[in-house]
């Protein structure tokens, strides 16, 4: 896969525009809601224990696209989804991440965060630019070949996941990723 320099830097440019408040339309939030049922029912092929997981969680964050790419020493990644609570859609969300230092390649992946603790739910819901590693740790859990997950790791306030990882992308932190509320203007 060959990526172009002005690819990466129209990237870094929507990227950094992200920043500024974006309405979803009607179309994409079919989109984001239909990428976020099949990304939860991935998740749940993929993990033994998710779904129960899932509802013991008091907010579940999906982002069923979020790419990422990034050449030399500059990179960042973009996404939208939905933040679910009680399995109905509450809000959407941005996420977005720049990076710096080196790097090369570009993918495609899903994430999911799972907010276990009331607390951390509702310092997203009332922030207007979240950031991981600031507002919140957030403990990324490695699902074994067999589905399974450590356990230790489940008594953590956020928790996340990332599945269905194509192309080749070296370093995954969720360190300075932002999450921002989506205006959801009809």
């Amino acid at each position: 896969m060959k990526i172009s320099i002005n690819f990466i830097f129209a990237f870094i440019l929507a990227l950094s525009l992200s920043a500024f408040p974006i309405s979803v339309s009607a179309i994409s939030k079919y989109e984001i809601d239909s990428g976020t049922e099949l990304t939860l029912h991935s998740l749940s092929k993929q993990v033994k224990t998710a779904d129960d997981l899932i509802s013991k969680a008091k907010g579940v964050l999906v982002f069923p696209e979020v790419y990422k790419a990034g050449i030399f020493f500059f990179g960042g990644g973009y996404g939208e989804g939905s933040l679910l609570i009680d399995g109905k859609n509450a809000d959407y969300y941005s996420i977005a991440s720049g990076a710096f230092g080196w790097q090369l390649g570009a993918q495609k992946r899903s994430m999911i965060f799972l907010f276990m603790e009331d607390d951390a739910l509702s310092k997203l819901r009332s922030s207007s630019n979240w950031k991981a590693g600031v507002d919140a740790s957030i403990t990324v859990i490695d699902v074994g070949a067999d589905g399974s997950i450590d356990s230790q790791l489940l008594n953590k306030p956020i928790i996340a996941f990332v599945i269905g990882q194509k192309g080749l992308m070296c370093n995954l932190t969720l360190e300075g990723t932002k999450l921002t509320k989506l205006d959801k203007k009809y």
